[in-house]
C-alpha cells in the first residue's frame, strides 16, 4: 500500500487537468486521426494529388507537433503551480508499485506508436517534397511557367530534385533551408516576378546531367532540318538542312573538335562573366590537354581577371534551359505551321499570328480574349479560323506567363544564336591574346555545322556535301551577322 500522501497523489493526478493541456490533447487526437485518414487517402489514390500531400505530410503533422508542446506547456505550469502551493510531490516511478508499472508500460506503447507514426510521416514527406506535383503545384501561380515549360521538355520524365538537388544530403540539407526561405516568401508575397534561374544555386554538371549523359561520348554529326516561314503575303517556306557538328573531346572514341570539343574531358576552359545571366564574358581561360594555358581577353577589358568569380565551363554554359524551354513566338508559330497546326496556305497567317502573341496583355484570360478578336478581325470570313485561334492561345499558355512576367525575352537560351547571342559570347573575334596575335575564333555559319541545303522544294533535295553558305531570304546581309542583332523572338 503506497504512503503517498492523498492530497499529493491527486494533485499529481490533476496536471492534465488545465485547458491549454486539454485543448493540446485534442490538438493531438484530431491531428493523429487527420493524419492516419489522409494517409489511407494518399495511399490508395491513383492520381498524385499536391494538396492532398501537403494537408497529410505537412498540415496534420505540424499540428500534433502543436498540439504536442501545447500540452505539455499546460503541464508544466500547472505543475509549477502545484510546486508552489506544495501539493504535488517531485516525479518518482517506484516498479514495485503497479500503477507506476502499468504507466511506464502505457508511455512506452505511446512512445513507440508516436515515434512509428513520426517515422512513417516522414518517410512520405521525405519523398512527397521531392516529387514534381510538390515542385510544380503547390504554388500554382508562382511555379506554373516551370511546371508548363518541364511538362513539354525533353526532361519532363526526370523528377525536379535530380537536376535541382542531385544526390548527397549536404546539397539536400540546403535545398530544405533555401526551400524554407521560398516558403515564407511566397505566403508573404515577396517573391520576384519573374523567378530567377537559379544559376548560383546549381550544383556542376559532373554532379547532376552526368549522372545521365556520358561526357566521353563521341557523338560526331547531327543531321537536322529547321523550317521557318517568312512574314509576307504567302508564308513563304524556307528551310534549312544543316549537320550539326557535335563531335567530342575524348581522343580515344572519335577525332577531337566539333561543339562538344568545350567539354572539359580533354579541355579545361575557365571564364568571367560580368553579368548575373552570364551574357557578357571579357576574359576566357584555355588549359588544353598538354597544360598549355592561353588567356583571352577584350580589349575593353582591362582589370585583374583575380578580382572576379571565376567558372569552369560545362554542360550548363550552353545548355542552361535543358527542361524549362520558353519558346519564343516566331519559333512556336514556326513549328506549329510545320506541323500544319496552323495553315500556311492562309495569307499573312505567320505574320498576324506573332503580332497577336506579341501584344502586351494584363493577363492570361485577357490575352485569350484579344488573340481571339484580333485573329477574327483578320479572318473574318476564313473556314479555319477556330483551328488557327486554338493553335496561338495554345502557344500562348505554353510560353507566355503575365501573371509572373515570364516569357523568352527573360531568360537567355544560349544553345545556338537565334535570339542571344550564345555562341557569340565568346566566338566574336574580340577575345584576343595579350600579345593580339591569337583570338577565339569567331564564328562563321559553318564552323559549328554544314549547311547541305536550304530553301524549299526542289532545292532541299540538292544536297551539298561540301557545305553552302548561309543566303538570308528576302535580303542582302554582311559577311557573318549576328542573328541575335535582329532576331528579338517576334521576327
Amino acid at each position: 500500500m503506497s504512503n503517498e500522501p492523498a492530497a499529493g497523489r491527486l494533485a499529481r493526478l490533476s496536471l492534465f487537468r488545465n485547458w491549454m493541456s486539454l485543448a493540446g490533447m485534442v490538438i493531438v487526437l484530431g491531428s493523429l486521426f487527420s493524419f492516419l485518414l489522409l494517409f489511407l487517402f494518399d495511399s490508395f489514390s491513383s492520381t498524385a494529388n499536391p494538396y492532398l500531400g501537403v494537408l497529410t505530410y505537412l498540415v496534420a503533422p505540424a499540428f500534433l507537433c502543436f498540439g504536442l508542446v501545447l500540452a505539455l506547456a499546460g503541464l508544466l505550469a500547472r505543475r509549477r503551480q502545484l510546486l508552489k502551493d506544495g501539493l504535488a510531490p517531485r516525479l518518482q516511478i517506484d516498479l514495485a508499485r503497479p500503477r507506476d508499472r502499468r504507466m511506464l508500460a502505457l508511455f512506452a506503447a505511446a512512445s513507440v506508436l508516436f515515434l512509428f507514426v513520426s517515422a512513417l510521416g516522414s518517410y512520405h514527406t521525405y519523398h512527397f517534397t521531392e516529387s514534381v506535383a510538390f515542385c510544380g503545384q503547390t504554388c500554382h501561380t508562382v511555379m506554373r511557367p516551370e511546371l508548363v515549360t518541364y511538362r513539354h521538355g525533353p526532361h519532363a520524365r526526370v523528377r525536379c530534385p535530380e537536376c535541382h538537388i542531385g544526390p548527397g544530403a549536404t546539397w539536400f540539407v540546403r535545398s530544405k533551408l533555401s526551400g524554407a526561405y521560398q516558403v515564407y516568401a511566397t505566403l508573404a508575397n515577396k517573391f520576384p516576378r519573374p523567378i530567377p534561374t537559379p544559376i548560383k544555386n546549381l550544383r556542376p554538371a559532373q554532379e547532376t546531367c552526368e549522372q545521365c549523359h556520358w561526357p566521353q561520348k563521341f557523338a560526331g554529326n547531327l543531321d537536322r532540318t529547321y523550317h521557318y516561314y517568312l512574314s509576307d503575303q504567302t508564308n513563304t517556306l524556307f528551310a534549312v538542312r544543316l549537320l550539326l557538328k557535335v563531335g567530342g573531346g575524348d581522343p580515344a572514341r572519335g577525332p577531337v573538335g566539333g561543339i562538344h570539343w568545350h567539354m572539359n574531358v580533354g579541355n579545361k576552359i575557365e571564364y568571367i562573366a560580368t553579368d548575373q545571366a552570364r551574357q557578357k564574358i571579357p576574359w576566357v581561360r584555355l588549359t588544353d590537354s598538354h597544360g598549355v594555358v592561353t588567356e583571352f581577353r577584350t580589349p575593353s577589358f582591362t582589370n585583374d581577371p583575380s578580382l572576379y568569380p571565376r567558372r569552369t565551363m560545362d554542360c550548363m554554359d550552353c545548355h542552361n534551359r535543358p527542361a524549362h524551354i520558353l519558346q519564343a513566338p516566331n519559333q512556336a508559330v514556326n513549328l506549329a505551321m510545320h506541323l500544319n497546326r496552323i495553315d500556311p496556305a492562309i495569307p499573312l497567317v505567320k505574320s498576324n499570328v506573332v503580332s497577336a502573341l506579341t501584344q502586351v496583355y494584363r493577363d492570361e484570360k485577357d490575352a485569350l480574349e484579344r488573340i481571339a478578336a484580333a485573329l477574327a478581325s483578320s479572318y473574318p470570313n476564313e473556314p479555319r479560323l477556330r483551328q488557327v485561334t486554338d493553335a496561338a492561345q495554345q502557344i500562348y499558355r505554353d510560353n507566355i506567363f503575365p501573371a509572373m512576367k515570364a516569357d523568352w525575352s527573360v531568360y537567355p537560351d544560349n544553345i545556338g544564336h537565334m535570339i542571344w547571342p550564345g555562341c557569340f559570347r565568346c566566338h566574336d573575334g574580340k577575345h584576343l591574346t595579350a600579345d593580339g596575335k591569337q583570338s577565339i575564333k569567331a564564328s562563321d555559319c559553318n564552323t559549328c555545322h554544314v549547311i547541305l541545303a536550304q530553301g524549299a522544294g526542289e532545292e532541299l533535295e540538292k544536297l551539298s556535301a561540301r557545305g553552302l553558305e548561309f543566303a538570308h531570304p528576302g535580303d542582302e546581309l554582311e559577311a557573318n551577322p549576328r542573328c541575335d542583332e535582329c532576331h528579338n523572338g517576334g521576327l
